[in-house]
């Protein structure tokens, strides 16, 4: 018989798994944060720092983390000492699967006959000869195109030259045993301090089980869907499906077929009740899920919560979204704009004054107050 759980419950489970009911600096250090597991997508002027913040962890930042370009080709958040499992964690599941990761890059390996993992292996051991000493992205990326031949090249008509494919050299990078340098625009890649990995020597399908990412999305957005999954990580949902966990129990969500890890199901039918309030930056963890009509029901919100371009950040309340919400700076002083969904209770208005502050506070500005977007 299949278990019914309701939406409050799915949001409950989620805002709890991902620890956004903790209290203030209650984290032991930095990486002291268990979606650190699967990555924090490190994008926007707060970035990883403050998704860790927003869940206990101390301010500051620890010689302990490390930024890395992996799934979606996007910089995430890691613990140094998980690199190499991450590596493998975020290595395609197959040579179909690396080829819908790099997109058009794909077509002229297709038609070169070399198959997409060869080819990122070929791009990783340059990149790794390349990268000695900390070396910008343009200089790494032009030193990389004088080095490989026409399949891996493109014309960039806005530049008016000839370079390599963005994707494969950014999903390349970590199996090269480069990291991100914080802090850096354009990027700056730097040599892995010790790193003995060789490229693509494993596979995602050989991933640890606590960094396995198709365990990881449903430890931290389940219960979810092999599609679901798929369009989070970039794979083919074929793929996703060969190496779905054995270790799931089906739930239906409102009528809807999904799958939580079964060592999960107790805390997904029993979540901890919280009203925490938080102001979640653009690409938080809670809001890189798939299944965006759970989290937003009314289709125009969704579209002013994910916008092509320019995405605002989110108030939340125990897992629900109640707003939006910009920062405005003015030479030392931040301004928080809000637009609420609803009418704001006075317990949430001074939860959204305190994220603000303490958002200020970890800018090194002064709060200038909470406004309402006219």
């Amino acid at each position: 018989m299949t278990l019914d759980v309701t939406r409050a419950q799915v949001l409950a489970y989620r805002w709890h798994a991902q620890q956004l009911d903790r209290a203030e600096d209650v984290a032991s250090a930095p990486t002291d944060c268990d979606i650190l597991d699967l990555g924090i997508q490190n994008t926007g002027p707060d970035g990883a720092a403050w998704a860790l913040r927003l869940r206990g962890a101390p301010a500051g930042t620890s010689e302990d983390l490390v930024l890395a370009w992996t799934l979606r080709a996007a910089p995430h958040c890691y613990r140094r000492a998980d690199l190499a499992a991450i590596a493998t964690a975020t290595a395609p599941l197959s040579d179909a699967d690396a080829a819908k990761r790099i997109f058009d890059a794909n077509r002229p390996l297709k038609a070169a006959g070399i198959p997409t993992l060869d080819a990122l292996r070929s791009v990783a051991e340059e990149m790794r000869d390349i990268v000695r000493e900390p070396t910008v992205k343009g200089e790494m990326s032009a030193a990389l195109t004088a080095r490989m031949s026409e399949p891996y090249l493109r014309f960039c008509r806005p530049c008016n030259a000839t370079h390599m494919y963005e994707m494969p050299f950014r999903l390349a990078a970590l199996q090269a045993g480069l990291e991100l340098r914080p802090d850096t625009s354009p990027p700056v890649l730097e040599r892995i301090p010790g790193w003995r990995g060789k490229p693509y020597s494993r596979t995602g399908v050989e991933a640890d089980a606590r960094f396995d990412v198709i365990r990881g999305y449903l430890r931290f957005f389940g219960p979810s869907e092999p599609k679901a999954v798929a369009a989070y990580v970039d794979a083919p949902v074929k793929d996703v499906k060969g190496q779905w966990p054995e270790d799931t129990t089906e739930v239906s969500v409102d009528g809807t077929p999904r799958w939580i890890l079964s060592d999960d199901l107790a805390a997904l039918l029993d979540p901890p009740a919280d009203d925490s309030v938080r102001l979640l930056g653009p690409f938080d963890p809670y809001l890189q899920l798939k299944d965006r009509e759970l989290l937003v029901s009314d289709e125009a919100r969704r579209k002013a919560l994910w916008p092509t371009l320019g995405r605002p950040g989110a108030i939340a309340v125990g897992g629900e979204i109640a707003g939006l919400w910009r920062p405005r700076t003015s030479g030392k002083k931040l301004t928080v704009e809000v637009t609420p969904w609803t009418a704001m209770s006075k317990a949430v208005r001074a939860g959204v004054d305190a994220e603000a502050s303490a958002l200020a506070d970890f800018r090194g500005v002064t709060p200038a107050g909470v406004v309402d977007r006219e």
